[in-house]
């Protein structure tokens, strides 16, 4: 049987992630080879060699170059990624953002320039997944 196609990028990916819980603040220039989940604040410039996933309780203060990147929550700074960016509902960005695609949700803000490098339109979507607002049993 073949498998589903996976709309998120973090859906098909593979190994342990790095990790940062909500409440943890890191302060100072991060780099990680591989996947990085985000639910806490990192203040400085980073360079994600894998993909990237932004919570919506997480938060970035300063530039972060990615491969892929799944945003959810804030970045203050530019964002780079070499790949595809999805941009969720509930992020904010204030600063730059470059990818090679990039498909923005419904109710996503993004106050800076918006740059394909694929040349390849803005994908717009609608978010279809709801917010969690309890843990799981």
């Amino acid at each position: 049987m073949a498998e589903e196609p996976r709309r998120r990028l973090l859906d098909s990916v593979s190994g342990s992630p790095t990790f940062l819980g909500e409440r943890t603040r890191f302060v100072g220039n991060l780099t990680t080879s591989g996947a990085f989940v985000l639910c806490g604040h990192v203040k400085g410039d980073g360079r994600i060699e894998g993909a990237l996933n932004l919570a919506i309780s997480g938060h970035w203060e300063g530039r972060v170059h990615a491969m892929q990147a799944v945003v959810a929550g804030q970045v203050t700074g530019d964002l780079v990624v070499d790949e595809k960016l999805e941009i969720g509902q509930t992020a904010v960005i204030r600063g730059s953002v470059k990818a090679r695609s990039i498909a923005i949700a419904k109710g996503a803000k993004v106050d800076g320039d918006i740059t394909v490098t694929s040349g390849a339109p803005i994908t717009r979507f609608e978010e279809r997944r709801k917010e969690r607002t309890e843990p799981s049993p």
